[in-house]
């Protein structure tokens, strides 16, 4: 299921939602732009789980104060489609949840929920040295917070049945409980992975750290 659009209007500007697609965009095709040095820029921004756990550069030629790689992971992402689908997702339900949070609290709820995120893929994979980047541990988190906000919205959806595709409206618990769930079966096989690929827990946290964080953003 690809989600194309919900029936949840917004009562100001998303300027945070958009800022963050912004930017995500600007590294993305800056970082295009080294040609033959993007591999080495991966390496260099992005969260090694190992180095995290050790303490130690993987790569001293291409040093970066290593904490920091966990936020700047977060605004670089592998290729277009992996941009194109986080974007599309926060573009879908950043609105809302900011509309709910204010543009300060909600800029900090995606940080948050961004570095949950990863410290849980990185427990659960800490010899992992393949660099961990992109935005959607910290938009699984939106999603946590959208679903618990917007249960019953209607999510316009691209639904593929086998070689039909078709276009519903359906609930967004359904839309992104189905995610979570689908998120949570391929993550557990992963436990301890070190061959990289999708960052599954990643999603896992985000989604449970938004959900858990929004509920603390609201009491204040």
């Amino acid at each position: 299921m690809i989600p194309l659009k919900d029936d949840i209007p917004s009562s100001r500007r998303p300027i945070v939602t958009v800022g963050l697609i912004s930017v995500n965009c600007l590294v993305f095709f800056y970082l295009l732009s080294w040609g033959k040095e993007f591999q080495n820029a991966l390496f260099k921004w992005g969260a090694i789980p190992f180095e995290i756990t050790h303490g130690e550069e993987l790569t001293p030629q291409l040093a970066f104060f290593i904490p920091l790689s966990l936020f700047s992971s977060m605004f670089m992402h592998g290729g277009f489609l992996h941009l194109a689908g986080n974007m599309l997702y926060l573009w879908i339900f950043g609105d809302n949840v900011e509309d709910r949070l204010g543009h300060v609290k909600f800029f900090v709820f995606y940080i948050l929920s961004g570095l949950a995120a990863s410290l849980l893929y990185i427990l659960t994979s800490p010899q992992s040295q393949v660099p961990m980047i992109g935005a959607s541990g910290a938009i699984a988190g939106v999603l946590g917070a959208y679903i618990i906000n917007f249960p019953n919205a209607r999510i316009l959806t691209l639904v593929f049945f086998g070689f039909f595709i078709r276009i519903a409206r359906i609930p967004a618990l359904l839309v992104l409980g189905f995610w979570f769930i689908l998120q949570l079966l391929y993550a557990l096989p992963s436990i301890g992975s070190t061959t990289g690929g999708v960052a599954w827990f990643a999603h896992v946290g985000g989604f449970l750290s938004g959900i858990i964080l929004f509920k603390l953003f609201t009491l204040f």
